[in-house]
């Protein structure tokens, strides 16, 4: 049986791996017991809603995809809408607490608060890089989310 990160690398279109990775994020707060609330329009900066702890935090949900060096994997923080007169890019700040992102590369799941982000991008490395450097490393340990959910929530078990 194929792998979710294999079947998820089959979906060609752009718009099928939104839902998809959207999917997967959302099974990933479920299967914790946190509730998962949708917009009813597609208007919303945020993809999803959770409640942990009787608090309330806006999520966009992003794929990351292989960073141009091994080892790390890159998503975008900003979104681009395209209009007749051109691109469109706008931040999430204000609009968005976390990014959810998941990384089909490595089959992981990312919580990032957005305060910990770059304005365009961010990169997180699973590996070690090959050059030895660490300073300003965003190590993905440091962003899965079972250990933020648990700097989160006052229940350990979640």
């Amino acid at each position: 049986m194929p792998e979710r990160s294999d079947r998820f690398e089959s979906l060609e279109e752009p718009h099928k791996r939104g839902q998809a990775a959207e999917a997967i994020v959302k099974s990933e707060f479920v299967s914790r017991g946190i509730p998962v609330l949708t917009p009813t329009y597609d208007n919303e900066p945020y993809d999803i809603v959770v409640e942990v702890d009787d608090s309330f935090h806006r999520i966009q949900v992003k794929t990351a995809f292989e960073a141009t060096t091994s080892g790390a994997v890159r998503f975008r923080t900003r979104s681009t809408r395209t209009k007749s007169s051109g691109y469109e890019r706008e931040g999430y700040e204000d609009a968005v607490d976390f990014f959810a992102v998941y990384a089909p590369a490595c089959d992981e799941t990312y919580l990032v608060p957005i305060e910990e982000t770059g304005k365009t991008q961010m990169t997180i490395r699973h590996e070690p890089s090959k050059n030895g450097n660490v300073e300003n490393t965003n190590w993905h340990e440091d962003f899965l989310i079972d250990g933020v959910l648990s700097s989160l929530c006052s229940d350990p078990t979640i």
